[in-house]
């Protein structure tokens, strides 16, 4: 097992019940997750969420970018504050950004410049730079999580709702 990002419709209902009830952390957070499942738009990118932010922004999901939607993509917008596992939501304001960027990145030519190495270096997890045999497995695993990751926001779109992002 490890630290996985699952991404999920959010409706204004639960995305306000969040912004405003969230110091109640680990309660609120459940009831919103659960409402949410009624409306099956979701998203697990399992392990490859901070190398997908890697190819997409040359840096690591530590150091999300702010005013980036290709970062806000994959880390969301707002991140909630004292919760054990990274929780964070992006308000439909900023989604349609999201999809433009996401329509207008090249995932083909970003592959081409893939490196293990650099992930290596960046300190990306999951930890599997070493691999090098793997590395066409692996670009393909990120070109799959790209084009999922755009799918999953146009359906957004079209649902006109905000997102839920959790890693744990």
């Amino acid at each position: 097992m490890g630290i996985i990002a699952n991404y999920q419709y959010l409706s204004d209902k639960n995305l306000k019940k969040l912004k405003t009830f969230y110091e109640k952390k680990a309660k609120v957070f459940e009831e919103v997750e659960d409402e949410n499942e009624r409306v099956k738009i979701l998203l697990d990118l399992d392990k490859m969420w901070d190398a997908l932010h890697f190819v997409l922004t040359g840096v690591g999901s530590s150091e999300p970018i702010k005013n980036n939607p290709l970062s806000e993509a994959v880390v969301g917008l707002v991140p909630i504050e004292d919760v054990e596992e990274y929780l964070a939501y992006t308000e439909k304001s900023r989604v349609k950004d999201i999809v433009l960027a996401l329509e207008h990145f090249d995932i083909e030519k970003a592959m081409e410049n893939f490196s293990m190495e650099e992930c290596q270096k960046a300190d990306l997890y999951p930890d599997i730079w070493d691999y090098e045999e793997e590395a066409d497995e692996i670009k393909e695993e990120l070109m799959d999580c790209f084009q999922n990751l755009k799918d999953f926001y146009k359906k957004i779109v079209e649902a006109n709702g905000n997102v839920l992002v959790t890693i744990c």
